[in-house]
């Protein structure tokens, strides 16, 4: 457990949520775990206390604490490592770490990635970012831009917003000296924890600038994705406007 941080207990399933009283009772536990995630009691990459542990904290049934991390586990914030437990689920591991992207090969082959940082700017929030971050205008946000390139052909060009007051020294420079993945980083060092996103597909041309980034001809066909990540607690904390090339690759999601 994470230091000065207090546990929270069974008498904290009431205020757990308005509608607490109406919900499963896994569902209430489901809604404390995650707000100690949120609260950093766990912190990403450590164990949560076992099934029985949980149990006695919150005075319910272990079956109860299982299906609450069941279904944690299913949306990815917790991953079970057999005969070693539970643990929060984080951006340096593989199976997290591309979890929101979703360009693949089409010959399903693997491909080298490379990302490379074209500007770093620190400005009070355009109306529309500020809308989709939760923001006032007058917020400071980090704009971030970058190109990625697979097999060392670029094929996203990335327009990233950040919460200036979340992301303070954030620098071209700090980018720069990062050499892992984004939201890994993101998490190690800001303490931001991507949990989920929400997207809008759709297909433009290609601008003379996304041409010239991506190597392809003005109008050429672009894979356009704005997609907003969120924290534990529902808090916007990233919009990504990305231009994928699709020329040699597919937009590929699991529908359930």
């Amino acid at each position: 457990m994470s230091d000065n941080v207090p546990p929270l207990r069974a008498q904290e399933i009431e205020k757990s949520a308005p509608s607490a009283a109406y919900s499963p009772l896994y569902q209430q536990i489901k809604a404390l775990l995650l707000q100690g995630l949120d609260r950093g009691e766990w912190k990403p990459g450590e164990a949560i206390p076992s099934e029985l542990e949980l149990a006695a904290r919150f005075q319910v049934s272990q079956g109860t604490v299982r299906k609450a991390i069941d279904e944690l586990a299913a949306d990815n914030l917790l991953i079970r490592r057999q005969g070693k437990g539970t643990f929060v689920a984080t951006h340096h591991e593989a199976r997290v770490r591309f979890r929101f992207l979703r360009l693949a090969p089409d010959d399903g082959k693997p491909v080298a990635s490379q990302s490379r940082i074209l500007d770093v700017r620190r400005m009070k929030a355009p109306t529309d970012v500020a809308v989709l971050l939760d923001l006032r205008t007058s917020d400071m946000v980090v704009n971030l831009r970058r190109v990625l390139s697979f097999d060392q052909a670029p094929t996203i060009f990335d327009d990233i917003w950040l919460p200036g007051s979340v992301f303070k020294g954030l620098t071209l420079e700090a980018v720069e000296q990062n050499r892992g993945p984004m939201y890994a980083w993101f998490e190690s060092k800001f303490g931001v924890s991507m949990v989920r996103a929400d997207e809008k597909i759709g297909a433009v041309s290609a601008t003379a600038e996304a041409a010239s980034v991506l190597q392809v001809a003005v109008g050429s066909p672009l894979l356009h994705v704005e997609r907003v990540s969120y924290t534990y607690g529902d808090r916007p904390m990233e919009l990504r406007r990305g231009l994928y090339l699709t020329e040699r690759f597919h937009y590929r999601n699991t529908l359930s």
